[in-house]
């Protein structure tokens, strides 16, 4: 592991365990005490929305035109699955090749830093946030609808009937009967009114529920369940490599699964131009070190079809710089904020 040591000549004394929980304070390296932490270095985010929709056949599917006029419905079960959305971001991950240490020195005062549970910094300085990051529990998120059953709303009559054909008929009257109720009401005909608009809402969703439960035995229903599936991709220029692969049959299915259609992922660096002198200066500089990120135009394609497009800051595209020790002084105190997806500095204040 290529570790760097720092030494901020103002960065004195140990943190206060009581001041930030998540610092990694008193670390000793040898005889030196002080705080260890890591840069993050950038990976790009897929996040896809799919749905998964599972077909029942209806109970009476093979009666749903004699008696409803609804045609000819399907007696098998089926699978199928639609990608609904597609969202990309940037997630930063500890550079583990690169950890750096803060030595702090006796008699003196210290910043406190502020760090992620994986020991990338946050903030120096600064009041505690109290961030988590986000833990995924899962790859897979899933949602799903919840059914009514329609053997809930049957009656005595229909449960009784000697035979399909005759269940199928007695339920078709019962759905004719309750388009005619809900008719009634919506007409001011009904022998029982409701007393307020409130008390007729429930009685015609009620209507509708058991209206569409009962028809569903003749179209048969189609379960729905939302899915996010995470990809994780390290920025490297690319061309046309394959992102993931998606089935309207299986889903999101592995990468050299040929039974899904690839989406295809191209990575350009932009080649932000580097500061004049920047190695030699990289050399004697001693301070907090910061990312200063490139830029990468990342490309999303299927079927030919341009899909996403856009430019996102890349760590690996660039470079690394460093907080002069001479900011942090004993007559004013230096604010620092950190990008903690890609460790670039998001604010720099002073105060006296």
């Amino acid at each position: 592991m290529n570790k760097k040591i720092l030494t901020i000549p103002a960065l004195l004394l140990c943190v206060c365990a009581t001041a930030q929980t998540e610092v990694t304070a008193g670390v000793m390296r040898g005889k030196d005490y002080g705080v260890t932490y890591l840069l993050p270095q950038t990976e790009i985010e897929i996040v896809l929305h799919t749905t998964r929709n599972l077909y029942t056949p209806g109970e009476f599917c093979k009666y749903a035109d004699r008696y409803l006029r609804l045609g000819n419905r399907q007696d098998t079960a089926e699978e199928s699955w639609t990608l609904d959305k597609i969202e990309t971001n940037i997630v930063g991950t500890p550079d583990k090749e690169n950890v750096y240490f803060v030595k702090l020195k006796d008699k003196s005062t210290a910043p406190l830093m502020e760090l992620t549970e994986e020991g990338i910094v946050r903030s120096i300085n600064m009041p505690f946030s109290g961030a988590k990051q986000k833990k995924e529990a899962s790859s897979h998120g899933t949602e799903g609808t919840k059914r009514i059953d329609p053997r809930s709303f049957l009656t005595e009559e229909i449960l009784m009937a000697g035979s399909t054909a005759k269940m199928a008929e007695l339920v078709a009257k019962e759905i004719y009967s309750i388009r005619e109720s809900r008719s009634a009401l919506l007409r001011g005909e009904a022998d029982n009114m409701p007393k307020d608009g409130a008390q007729l809402k429930l009685m015609l969703e009620s209507l509708n529920q058991q209206e569409q439960a009962m028809t569903e035995m003749f179209t048969g229903s189609v379960q729905k369940e939302t899915k996010r599936v995470t990809v994780r991709i390290k920025p490297e220029e690319m061309q046309q490599k394959v992102a993931f692969r998606f089935s309207k049959k299986l889903g999101v299915v592995a990468d050299n699964d040929l039974a899904g259609e690839p989406y295809y992922i191209s990575i350009a660096d932009l080649k932000t131009p580097a500061i004049d002198g920047e190695e030699e200066a990289k050399k004697k500089l001693e301070g907090v070190a910061y990312n200063v990120p490139g830029r990468a135009r990342v490309t999303l394609m299927t079927a030919g079809k341009k899909i996403y497009e856009e430019e996102l800051p890349v760590t690996q595209f660039g470079t690394r710089e460093y907080l002069a020790p001479v900011l942090f002084n004993k007559n004013s105190t230096i604010k620092v904020l950190f990008d903690v997806a890609t460790g670039a500095l998001l604010k720099v204040d002073r105060s006296e």
